[in-house]
């Protein structure tokens, strides 16, 4: 005992030695290094406190410089408010501290704390903000690609934004598809501006009832659907709160007097600084830059009716027609296009009207247990609307026809925003409505469409796991997720951080991927105390790929873009489930791992890992 005491002792004497050697090395070295120290009666705020001693060095370091002296001088009375110039330079110092150490040299309650930082990292931050700046413009470009406008024109603005607070950003280039070289300070405003030339939004139904008006907006880009994109409109007082379009479709509700309005004043959303929460760097970035106003960014849109806007006031099955399914529907398939939807429809107009009018009439007796639990929880998630249904198809797949991609919209009391969604119904044997679940985007579909060497069962047993996956997150249904995740599923996140050990490696090779293994009963309560604590959530899939394992049936291995969106949380990753759909009405989750959105050289989990 007395032997194991002295090691000890002379182990915390050798530390203690060593820490006091390297912190006299550190201070007798300010050309080398900048630090800070701290005392207090916790251990926190004498690490805070140490912490803002190096920040302000790092201001006085970074501003020092001559060139950023030069853009300062150029810029402060124009874009940057000039006593708002050192706030600027310390959003580098936020992302500068993930590379501090520290030394805790006695522990509360006389907490006494040295932080301390290398000189030669400092100029490196220059060289990760530009890295960030050359990815978001990557983003917004396959974005303007694949109609995703909101995307686009957040990810240029951010660029831009961020492109303000580099050292001779009128230098800073990148090289297009093309093959030119263009200077991204005149680029990026083109870049936006072009956008806002070629949106084109135009009405497209009118639902008038007592003090108020659905107005149905059509949105195009460059003459094709949208497949994101916001904006809010002037009441005569405000701005709306922000509205989402999905597949080129959006509502706006007009109540009281301004249902009299004969002209709506909209504007584009590109700057989405809620979004900007997830990055802290730009968060910081955001509270200090000036924002840039963007003229073309309002556009104003005509209420009078012409030829081709329908003006509906209450929904009729002679009103509602069908159009034909995507899906490649042959000859000897258990799938079918419902020849009679008489009677489906006549239960949908019920479901219809009790969500548009709010009324009471008892509509019980069209729904299963199950379909009206959905239907319950379905109109809980938000002031739901019907807002179209000319591209409602219908189907048979065995025993079961589902009514698919009728729009609706979702309102919430403390959001500021409005979602738009296809929403499918499914019907039993019996014509009950035994289901509803959100529908896939278009990406997402025609991503799993194209692959015709699947039988189109297949195909569509894939669209739907996804889909009812998707929905049991947005209305919450902790029992079905529950129960669709085995006992001994493997359940693993990832999350981006910083190494604490530097290399001659770029700075943005200083991040790495930590995982954390969960049991599914840790998982599960997790999501409910997440589910709890969100007003919303609102999932979108995208690009996927999805693998047959052969030699268990239907068993996937999916890969697919996930953005998950609620009121006090946000992010973009990859999301991979290896699934057992064997039994289409009991499908088994054997493994679900999610990785952050990232530029890294970081393998995205597979089939094969599993």
């Amino acid at each position: 005992m007395i032997r194991n005491l002295l090691l000890i002792s002379s182990f915390l004497l050798f530390t203690i030695q060593t820490n006091s050697q390297t912190i006299e090395f550190i201070k007798s070295s300010p050309q080398s290094y900048i630090w800070g120290e701290a005392k207090s009666d916790l251990l926190e705020e004498a690490d805070n406190e140490a912490l803002s001693q190096i920040i302000n060095q790092i201001s006085t370091y970074v501003t020092s410089d001559v060139n950023y002296k030069k853009q300062a001088s150029q810029i402060k009375n124009k874009e940057i408010i000039a006593e708002d110039f050192n706030s600027v330079v310390k959003t580098y110092s936020m992302a500068s501290l993930n590379n501090t150490h520290r030394i805790v040299i006695s522990d509360e309650p006389e907490a006494h704390v040295f932080r301390y930082i290398k000189r030669s990292e400092i100029k490196k931050v220059f060289q990760q903000r530009k890295n960030k700046i050359k990815q978001f413009y990557q983003n917004a470009v396959q974005a303007e690609k694949d109609y995703k406008i909101a995307d686009a024109l957040r990810y240029y603005y951010w660029s831009a934004l961020l492109l303000k607070t580099i050292p001779n950003s009128g230098n800073f280039s990148i090289e297009t598809d093309l093959g030119e070289k263009k200077f991204l300070i005149a680029y990026l405003p083109l870049l936006i501006n072009d956008i806002f030339d070629n949106l084109d939004i135009k009405l497209k139904k009118i639902n008038k009832k007592t003090n108020r008006e659905d107005i149905i907006l059509s949105i195009l880009y460059k003459n094709k659907p949208v497949t994101n994109a916001e904006f809010s409109f002037f009441t005569g007082s405000d701005w709306s709160n922000k509205i989402s379009a999905k597949d080129g479709l959006a509502l706006i509700e007009l109540l009281g007097a301004e249902c009299d309005k004969t002209s709506i004043k909209i504007k584009w959303e590109y700057i989405f600084k809620g979004e900007a929460r997830i990055d802290r760097e730009l968060e910081e970035v955001m509270k200090v830059v000036r924002r840039v106003p963007f003229k073309k960014a309002y556009h104003i849109i005509n209420l009078e009716l012409d030829s081709e806007t329908t003006q509906l006031s209450k929904a009729s099955v002679d009103q509602i027609t069908e159009t034909n399914s995507s899906l490649d529907i042959k000859a000897k398939s258990n799938i079918s296009y419902v020849d009679n939807t008489k009677a489906y429809l006549e239960n949908l107009v019920k479901v219809f009207d009790n969500i548009n009018d709010k009324n009471n009439v008892a509509i019980n007796e069209i729904f299963t247990e199950q379909g009206l639990d959905s239907y319950k929880k379905l109109i809980k998630y938000g002031n739901a609307q019907i807002i179209d249904t000319s591209n409602l198809k219908f189907f048979r797949y065995d025993d079961e026809v589902i009514a698919r991609s009728i729009n609706m919209s979702f309102k919430f009391k403390n959001n500021d925003k409005t979602f738009v969604e296809n929403v499918n119904f499914s019907f039993n044997a019996d014509n009950k409505i035994d289901d509803i679940s959100f529908g896939l985007s278009n990406i997402a579909l025609e991503n799993i469409n194209k692959r015709k060497k699947w039988a189109e069962k297949d195909r569509l047993l894939l669209i739907r796991f996804l889909e009812t996956y998707k929905t049991a997150y947005a209305l919450k249904r902790i029992d079905y997720l529950d129960q669709i995740f085995a006992d001994d599923a493997i359940i693993i996140t990832g999350r981006v951080v910083k190494k604490t050990k530097h290399n001659d490696n770029n700075y943005i090779d200083n991040e790495v991927i930590k995982y954390n293994r969960q049991t599914k009963e840790q998982f599960i309560k997790n999501l409910k105390y997440s589910f709890n604590s969100k007003e919303y959530i609102n999932l979108k899939f995208e690009e996927s790929k999805i693998r047959k394992s052969g030699l268990k049936g239907d068993v996937y291995g999916i890969n697919i873009k996930q953005n998950y969106y609620s009121n006090n949380y946000g992010d973009v990753g990859y999301l991979f489930l290896m699934v057992d759909l064997n039994n289409k009405k009991q499908p088994i989750i054997h493994v679900r791992t999610w990785q952050p959105n990232s530029n890294l050289n970081e393998q995205i989990y597979n089939l094969s890992d599993f």
